[in-house]
């Protein structure tokens, strides 16, 4: 009578055990594939008001971003200036003077390069990081002369 309680007790830990031991493994594995981790579930967004579209971006662990901008506004425009950064303040700009402008006729798109900032300095992180921040554009219309700035939003995954 004692062994059949016994052998019962066995059988309970060795099923239970092995139910334990599977659980633990699919769990592991699924952490290794990062499905844990918040930012694998976050997609690239590059968002820009009215007028203006995002059309291809890119993020690179190295703080550099590359932007396709498109715009749409009711005249050519020459871009002065672009920046990048988490405050979406106009600092830290990339300067176009004089003939370095950069024209862009109605409906036309340009591929932009600007280092990106955080906290004062140049955003550096590991591959597959998650980067929150705003694009600043500086242009004038040509049209009417005047000078307007532009407050894009992007959030990045860095290659």
């Amino acid at each position: 009578m004692h062994f059949r309680k016994a052998q019962s007790a066995v059988e309970y830990l060795t099923t239970y055990s092995w139910a334990i031991i599977i659980i633990a493994i699919t769990l592991g594995a699924l952490y290794a594939l990062g499905l844990f981790s918040p930012s694998s579930f976050i997609s690239n967004q590059c968002i820009f008001p009215a007028d203006f579209g995002c059309l291809n971006d890119f993020f690179y662990a190295n703080g550099v971003v590359f932007l396709n901008i498109e715009q749409a506004t009711e005249s050519p425009i020459n871009v002065t200036a672009i920046g990048c950064n988490a405050s979406g303040l106009a600092s830290n700009m990339t300067l176009f003077q004089g003939a370095n402008q950069i024209f862009i006729p109605i409906g036309s798109n340009y591929t932009f390069s600007a280092s990106c900032y955080a906290n004062g300095s140049v955003y550096t992180s590991q591959p597959g990081s998650l980067y929150k921040g705003y694009v600043v554009v500086n242009y004038t219309s040509l049209q009417t002369g005047f000078q307007h700035v532009l407050i894009g939003r992007i959030i990045e995954k860095s290659t």
